[in-house]
Protein backbone atom coordinates (compact mmCIF):
# COMPACT_ATOMS: atom_id res chain seq x y z
CA UNK A 1 0.00 0.00 0.00
CA UNK A 2 1.15 3.44 -1.22
CA UNK A 3 1.84 6.78 1.66
CA UNK A 4 -1.17 8.03 -0.31
CA UNK A 5 -3.66 5.88 -0.06
CA UNK A 6 -2.37 5.09 4.00
CA UNK A 7 -2.57 8.86 4.25
CA UNK A 8 -6.00 8.88 3.12
CA UNK A 9 -7.31 5.68 5.11
CA UNK A 10 -5.88 7.69 8.29
CA UNK A 11 -7.61 10.92 7.43
CA UNK A 12 -11.02 8.70 6.80
CA UNK A 13 -11.12 6.40 9.98
CA UNK A 14 -10.38 9.74 11.55
CA UNK A 15 -13.64 11.57 10.30
CA UNK A 16 -15.69 8.80 10.56
CA UNK A 17 -14.40 8.00 14.37
CA UNK A 18 -14.45 11.70 14.60
CA UNK A 19 -18.47 11.44 13.24
CA UNK A 20 -19.66 8.82 15.38
CA UNK A 21 -22.64 10.10 17.33
CA UNK A 22 -21.13 8.18 20.38
CA UNK A 23 -18.05 10.47 20.08
CA UNK A 24 -19.12 13.83 18.45
CA UNK A 25 -22.76 13.72 20.22
CA UNK A 26 -23.97 14.61 15.96
CA UNK A 27 -26.51 13.08 15.30
CA UNK A 28 -30.82 12.86 15.05
CA UNK A 29 -33.13 10.40 17.32
CA UNK A 30 -35.59 8.36 14.44
CA UNK A 31 -38.83 10.14 15.42
CA UNK A 32 -40.43 6.52 15.60
CA UNK A 33 -37.68 4.80 17.52
CA UNK A 34 -35.13 7.38 19.79
CA UNK A 35 -32.73 4.79 20.74
CA UNK A 36 -31.48 4.61 16.71
CA UNK A 37 -29.76 7.38 15.97
CA UNK A 38 -29.08 8.89 12.26
CA UNK A 39 -25.51 10.52 12.00
CA UNK A 40 -23.11 11.51 8.84
CA UNK A 41 -20.70 8.98 10.67
CA UNK A 42 -21.09 6.29 7.12
CA UNK A 43 -20.52 8.92 4.59
CA UNK A 44 -16.99 8.70 5.09
CA UNK A 45 -16.46 5.07 4.87
CA UNK A 46 -18.67 5.07 1.93
CA UNK A 47 -16.38 7.67 0.53
CA UNK A 48 -13.68 5.98 0.73
CA UNK A 49 -14.65 2.77 -0.60
CA UNK A 50 -16.08 4.70 -3.83
CA UNK A 51 -12.93 7.00 -3.94
CA UNK A 52 -9.72 4.52 -2.95
CA UNK A 53 -11.07 1.65 -2.93
CA UNK A 54 -13.24 -1.17 -1.55
CA UNK A 55 -10.64 -2.42 0.41
CA UNK A 56 -9.67 0.94 2.27
CA UNK A 57 -13.71 1.25 2.83
CA UNK A 58 -13.42 -2.12 4.56
CA UNK A 59 -10.44 -1.18 6.37
CA UNK A 60 -11.86 1.96 7.72
CA UNK A 61 -15.04 0.29 8.94
CA UNK A 62 -12.80 -2.11 10.66
CA UNK A 63 -10.86 0.29 12.90
CA UNK A 64 -14.65 2.47 13.40
CA UNK A 65 -15.63 -0.79 14.82
CA UNK A 66 -12.47 -1.05 17.20
CA UNK A 67 -12.53 1.88 18.15
CA UNK A 68 -16.42 1.25 19.00
CA UNK A 69 -15.92 -1.99 20.67
CA UNK A 70 -12.75 -0.10 23.25
CA UNK A 71 -14.43 2.98 24.01
CA UNK A 72 -18.08 3.59 23.11
CA UNK A 73 -19.76 0.11 22.31
CA UNK A 74 -23.57 1.35 23.28
CA UNK A 75 -26.20 -0.41 25.37
CA UNK A 76 -25.19 -3.40 23.64
CA UNK A 77 -21.28 -4.41 23.94
CA UNK A 78 -21.92 -6.54 20.41
CA UNK A 79 -23.59 -3.12 18.85
CA UNK A 80 -20.38 -2.19 16.87
CA UNK A 81 -20.36 -5.67 15.14
CA UNK A 82 -24.08 -5.13 14.29
CA UNK A 83 -23.28 -2.02 12.61
CA UNK A 84 -20.18 -3.39 10.94
CA UNK A 85 -22.50 -6.12 9.71
CA UNK A 86 -24.99 -3.11 8.56
CA UNK A 87 -22.12 -1.73 6.94
CA UNK A 88 -20.78 -4.53 5.07
CA UNK A 89 -24.20 -5.53 3.27
CA UNK A 90 -24.69 -2.36 1.95
CA UNK A 91 -21.26 -2.50 0.46
CA UNK A 92 -22.27 -5.58 -1.17
CA UNK A 93 -24.58 -3.36 -3.09
CA UNK A 94 -22.85 -0.87 -3.72
CA UNK A 95 -19.60 -2.81 -5.07
CA UNK A 96 -21.64 -4.61 -7.41
CA UNK A 97 -23.87 -1.35 -8.62
CA UNK A 98 -20.19 -0.40 -9.21
CA UNK A 99 -19.63 -3.32 -11.63
CA UNK A 100 -21.91 -1.89 -14.10
CA UNK A 101 -20.43 -0.84 -17.05
CA UNK A 102 -22.91 1.14 -19.71
CA UNK A 103 -20.20 2.91 -21.86
CA UNK A 104 -22.94 4.27 -24.12
CA UNK A 105 -23.88 6.61 -21.17
CA UNK A 106 -22.43 10.01 -20.65
CA UNK A 107 -20.11 10.41 -17.49
CA UNK A 108 -22.79 12.28 -15.69
CA UNK A 109 -25.63 9.83 -16.81
CA UNK A 110 -23.41 7.03 -15.80
CA UNK A 111 -22.58 7.85 -12.66
CA UNK A 112 -26.26 8.78 -11.98
CA UNK A 113 -27.39 5.57 -12.76
CA UNK A 114 -24.42 3.64 -11.01
CA UNK A 115 -25.26 5.98 -7.40
CA UNK A 116 -28.92 5.25 -7.99
CA UNK A 117 -28.59 1.24 -8.61
CA UNK A 118 -25.93 1.49 -5.29
CA UNK A 119 -28.29 3.13 -2.98
CA UNK A 120 -31.05 0.14 -4.14
CA UNK A 121 -28.79 -2.77 -3.87
CA UNK A 122 -27.18 -1.45 -1.13
CA UNK A 123 -30.83 -0.62 1.07
CA UNK A 124 -32.45 -3.89 -0.05
CA UNK A 125 -28.77 -5.79 0.71
CA UNK A 126 -28.70 -3.99 3.94
CA UNK A 127 -32.30 -4.22 4.80
CA UNK A 128 -32.33 -8.12 4.36
CA UNK A 129 -29.62 -8.60 6.34
CA UNK A 130 -30.17 -6.51 8.96
CA UNK A 131 -33.76 -7.49 9.42
CA UNK A 132 -32.05 -11.14 9.68
CA UNK A 133 -29.96 -10.01 12.08
CA UNK A 134 -32.40 -8.42 14.25
CA UNK A 135 -35.13 -11.04 13.97
CA UNK A 136 -32.22 -13.83 15.51
CA UNK A 137 -29.81 -11.83 18.32
CA UNK A 138 -32.92 -9.61 19.87
CA UNK A 139 -34.06 -13.11 21.38
CA UNK A 140 -31.07 -13.45 23.08
CA UNK A 141 -30.02 -12.13 26.74
CA UNK A 142 -27.17 -9.36 27.42
CA UNK A 143 -24.54 -8.95 25.46
CA UNK A 144 -25.95 -10.37 22.61
CA UNK A 145 -29.84 -8.92 22.66
CA UNK A 146 -31.78 -7.60 24.62
CA UNK A 147 -34.20 -10.69 25.82
CA UNK A 148 -37.28 -9.41 23.61
CA UNK A 149 -40.07 -11.92 22.96
CA UNK A 150 -41.27 -12.80 19.78
CA UNK A 151 -44.16 -10.29 19.41
CA UNK A 152 -41.88 -7.48 20.45
CA UNK A 153 -39.31 -8.74 17.84
CA UNK A 154 -41.99 -8.70 15.44
CA UNK A 155 -43.18 -5.03 16.06
CA UNK A 156 -39.71 -4.32 16.13
CA UNK A 157 -38.33 -5.12 13.00
CA UNK A 158 -40.18 -2.51 10.67
CA UNK A 159 -38.97 -0.05 12.57
CA UNK A 160 -35.20 -1.47 12.49
CA UNK A 161 -36.34 -2.11 8.19
CA UNK A 162 -37.16 1.45 7.90
CA UNK A 163 -34.18 2.87 9.51
CA UNK A 164 -31.47 0.81 7.68
CA UNK A 165 -33.52 1.96 4.59
CA UNK A 166 -33.58 5.44 5.24
CA UNK A 167 -29.56 5.33 6.25
CA UNK A 168 -28.85 3.72 3.10
CA UNK A 169 -30.88 6.51 1.60
CA UNK A 170 -28.92 9.13 2.09
CA UNK A 171 -25.40 7.36 3.49
CA UNK A 172 -24.86 6.82 -0.50
CA UNK A 173 -26.13 8.77 -2.76
CA UNK A 174 -24.31 11.40 -0.43
CA UNK A 175 -21.31 9.74 -0.39
CA UNK A 176 -21.02 8.72 -4.28
CA UNK A 177 -21.75 12.91 -4.66
CA UNK A 178 -18.49 13.15 -2.93
CA UNK A 179 -16.46 10.70 -4.35
CA UNK A 180 -17.69 11.76 -8.42
CA UNK A 181 -16.65 15.63 -7.55
CA UNK A 182 -13.51 14.48 -5.69
CA UNK A 183 -12.61 12.18 -8.37
CA UNK A 184 -13.60 14.76 -11.44
CA UNK A 185 -11.00 17.49 -9.62
CA UNK A 186 -8.60 15.33 -9.50
CA UNK A 187 -8.71 14.50 -13.00
CA UNK A 188 -8.40 18.52 -13.46
CA UNK A 189 -5.44 18.65 -11.96
CA UNK A 190 -3.03 15.65 -12.92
Amino acid sequence: MNTKKLALIIIFSALTVALNPAVSGIGIPAPYAPFLIYGLWEIPIVVAFLLISPLSGVTISLLNAAVLFAFFPGPLPTGPFYNLLAIFSMFAGVYVAGRLDNRNATQGVQAIKIVTAATVLGLVIRVAVMTAVNYTTLRFDYPIGFLMTEPTILGFLPLGALFNATVALYTIPIGGFIADVVKRRLKLNN
